[in-house]
Formats: structure tokens, sequence, C-alpha cells
């Protein structure tokens, strides 16, 4: 288990300074010896990592959240409170997990009934998945895609989409920052934070070059 630091609400002012080279687990998170948590991670209270789980640098792990020993997840990921990482779980780095949302990991679930092996759900680098957002197991989320608010994914999400609503359904293109991008007629889009981006086909796009302000 990594370091343990005792934290003290009168020192909030210098949290940054304690963490900054460091690991902090709140005294009230149950934290495996077998896990792996790195540099600058911070795992709240009530959390709780099994044996095996992989956790990058610089991530944060929020209040009443469990993560299974067969999870890895990358550098600088946020996990808000009330999310459970099971078995199978691949997150890459940059990931956003939004409070509740809620990922499974047998298709066919019935009770006192254990499968062999689990279906991989692999979160691509700098997604986010919304708040209440539900993601059926087995599946992809593009990278520098967004899953919004309460949608339930049950197909891939491509690099760059936007997916919302009951069965999630593609609503537009968004920029690495996160704002929409606006196509129109055309093949090219610009971000205003000057990030282009060329539309290859009805399912793809791709981030083109830095242009100067």
């Amino acid at each position: 288990m990594g370091l343990t630091i005792k934290f003290n609400s009168n020192l909030e002012g210098s949290f940054d300074r304690m963490v900054k080279n460091s690991k902090y687990i709140d005294r009230r998170a149950i934290v495996d010896k077998a896990v792996t948590v790195g540099s600058g991670t911070r795992i709240w209270a009530f959390s709780r990592v099994v044996e095996g789980a992989v956790i990058g640098d610089d991530c944060n792990i929020c209040d009443h959240t469990f993560i299974e020993g067969k999870v890895t997840i990358g550098n600088r990921v946020t996990v808000k409170c009330g999310v459970y990482l099971w078995d199978g779980l691949v997150v890459e780095d940059d990931v956003f997990i939004g409070p509740n949302a809620t990922f499974t990991n047998d298709l066919r679930p019935r009770s006192r009934r254990q499968i062999s092996s689990y279906l991989i759900t692999r979160l691509h680098q700098g997604c986010s998945v919304g708040a209440g957002a539900v993601v059926l197991p087995g599946l992809t989320i593009g990278r520098w895609s967004m899953v919004a608010a309460g949608a339930v994914v049950t197909r891939d999400v491509h690099d760059h989409a936007l997916v919302v609503g009951n069965p999630a359904h593609f609503r537009a293109w968004v920029c690495r920052c996160g704002d929409k991008l606006n196509f129109g007629n055309s093949p090219h889009a610009y971000c205003s934070c000057n990030v282009a981006y060329t539309r290859l086909s009805a399912t793809h796009i791709e981030e083109d070059t830095l242009h100067e302000s």
C-alpha cells in the first residue's frame, strides 16, 4: 500500500505541498497491500481498493468508491463519488468519470453464478463519462469522447463523439477541450482553443495541427 498521510483539516492551505511528490490515502479508506498507487494520487474517505488494482500518477479517487483487483487506471484520472469499477475495466490517461456513473462486466448476470472471464470495457484517453451514465460491458469509449449525464451506452463510442440519451446516440463532435465542433458543410472545423479537425467519414474525425491565435 502507498504512503499514508494523516490529513488535518487545519492544513488545507499546505495540502498541495504535502502530496506533490507522494501519495495521500485517507485513514478511512481501505486499500489492500498489493495495490499499486502512483505518485501524487489521492484516495479519499470510505474508498475500497482491492488487491491487484493498479492506479497511476496524479489521480483523484473520491469518497465512496470501489475498485476491484483486475482494474487498471492510468494517470491523471478523476473518479467521482459513488463510482464502482469492476474487474475487466481499463481506464486510460486523463479520463473523467462522473458521480454515480455505472459500469458492469456481465451481460447476463444471475445471482450466485460466477463467470470465468470478464468482458473488457476500455475508456480511452481523455474521455468523459457523465454523472449517472450507464456503460454496458465489453464496450470501447473513444478518445476525447463525451458520454452525457444519464446516457445508457449500449454500443462503442467513437473518438471525439458526444453521445446522449437511452440508448445513447450521436449528438455532436467535441474537441479535446470539450467544446462542440461545427463542421457545417465543410470537412474542416476549428475550435476556439485553436485545434483544427478534419472529418474523414461519418464516424471518424481527426485532429490536425495547432493554429496560432
